[in-house]
């Protein structure tokens, strides 16, 4: 146990004290063994690679306590039925920003591909590594286009079905992964029944169209969109 604590002195100029503390508590529940590699930094969280006892890989993402756009976050959280109780104080709403990703994980997973959730802990989510992992779209264009915006959509309208919107759909939050879509980063997801829900549906298929403008026209796209809806 000691040694195991020993790891984490590397991480002291990384992640505060707390996160420390928790990744320590997820290692030692089993969850995986050590960081391995950044995959993305942001302003928000930072998303590492991790290895597991048998080898495997998942992915890490920590939520900071102290650099987020906490009012940002606020908004979102307090639009949501499931979290009218959240009070606005910084750990609380990274808490329940945390924990409102893992469920809308649990419920994506039951209509489309997505990573699967795998435990999340205060500020700490673990999840299922897709690929090696797979490269964002914005990265990794598709070799059809008019194909691969066609089953975004139908993930989409997947996920309306299931009565959630993913509230933050962009070429930075799909994953090109062997030419099918896999939707990330569900922190903005929304029930259908939030009074916000329909503006962010919007906002995701305005957010794809602006991105295969790209690669095809604005007629082909009304046309993919038109025939899934």
């Amino acid at each position: 146990m000691g040694k195991s604590k020993e790891k984490w002195k590397v991480y002291k100029n990384v992640f505060s004290e707390f996160s420390r503390k928790n990744l320590f508590k997820l290692t030692s529940e089993g969850h995986f063994e050590e960081l391995k590699t950044p995959i993305f930094i942001g302003k928000e969280a930072n998303i590492f690679s991790a290895r597991t006892k048998d080898e495997t890989q998942v992915i890490v993402k920590i939520y900071r306590l102290e650099n987020c756009n906490f009012n940002k976050m606020y908004e979102y959280i307090a639009a949501d039925p499931r979290y009218l109780r959240t009070k606005k104080q910084k750990r609380s709403i990274v808490f329940s920003w945390t924990q409102r990703e893992f469920k809308n994980l649990m419920i994506a997973r039951e209509a489309i591909r997505v990573p699967t959730p795998i435990t999340f802990k205060s500020n700490i989510l673990v999840m299922e590594m897709i690929g090696d992992p797979a490269p964002m779209l914005k990265d990794k264009r598709p070799k059809k286009p008019k194909e691969f915006l066609k089953k975004i959509v139908v993930n989409i309208q997947k996920l309306k079905e299931r009565g959630l919107v993913h509230g933050d759909l962009s070429e930075f939050n799909i994953l090109n992964h062997d030419e099918e879509p896999i939707f990330i980063d569900f922190s903005q997801g929304t029930l259908l029944i939030s009074p916000n829900a329909y503006s962010l549906y919007d906002r995701d298929l305005n957010n794809i169209r602006r991105f295969f403008k790209k690669m095809i026209s604005e007629k082909e796209i009304e046309e993919v969109i038109k025939s899934v809806q």
